[in-house]
């Protein structure tokens, strides 16, 4: 069997082990859909309208992707698993994707909860939604990223910080799921464009929309953004296996 398919299901079932957070980080973006639908319908705003919210909450929840990548493999780290492991014929791109595999799943599926929930409270169901799901793949691929490349650069306990507080801020006040950054204006809406976070909504957006030639240039920039971050990923993560090795 390929070894790195082998790591790839030892991590799996380490994510599955970890149930408590599993469920939080699958549970929260639905509370928070549930909520601002409820808020919605006594104060209605044009951006908490459900085929305009579903996507930015879907976008949003994947920050929790980030924080468990990352917290999986600054613990093999500290616990020197990955020292272990270094004997095998794995390079450090089949590490990456032996981390990044399991999770791609597991994504999708708190992705496809958020429609799910979102069709309950009132979302047409159509083809639409599939394409919006395709189109989040990126940004999958991007928090992913973000996780694995925190992880092995910090400790698990700056991991919690650098991905459980400052990732869902920034992907909270840049994603424009919660307000409108055009309202701001200036430099914050500059920032907010420069970053992946708001163009990732954007092109869920005009995704569920039907509107498939907005999808760009917004899908480009996130891809460019998951390009960059997963190849550095794996640089820094091969300096890090010479460094132990040596």
């Amino acid at each position: 069997m390929n070894p790195m398919l082998v790591f790839a299901s030892r991590n799996n079932k380490e994510i599955v082990r970890d149930r408590l957070n599993l469920m939080f980080g699958i549970g929260f973006p639905v509370v928070l859909l549930l909520l601002l639908s409820a808020i919605q319908a006594n104060v209605p705003v044009p951006m908490f309208e459900i085929n305009q919210l579903t996507p930015g909450i879907a976008v949003f929840g994947l920050s929790f992707i980030s924080l468990f990548s990352g917290m999986l493999i600054s613990k093999d780290r500290s616990s020197s698993f990955l020292l272990r492991l270094f004997s095998s014929p794995l390079t450090s791109t089949n590490y990456i994707m032996g981390y990044t595999v399991p999770l791609i799943p597991m994504a999708i599926g708190q992705i496809v909860v958020c429609f799910i929930v979102a069709a309950i409270l009132g979302l047409s169901i159509n083809l639409h939604i599939l394409m919006t799901i395709l189109v989040l793949l990126p940004t999958v691929i991007l928090f992913i990223g973000i996780g694995l490349l925190a992880g092995s650069l910090l400790s698990d306990k700056q991991v919690s910080g650098v991905c459980g507080a400052l990732l869902t801020n920034l992907s909270a006040w840049l994603s424009n799921t919660w307000f409108d950054v055009r309202l701001v204006g200036g430099w914050f809406e500059k920032l907010a464009y420069a970053l992946p976070f708001a163009r990732a909504v954007e092109a869920g957006r005009a995704a569920l929309a039907g509107d498939y030639a907005a999808i760009f240039p917004h899908l480009w920039i996130v891809i460019g953004y998951a390009v960059i971050v997963m190849l550095v990923a794996i640089l820094v993560f091969r300096r890090r296996m010479n460094g132990d090795q040596a």
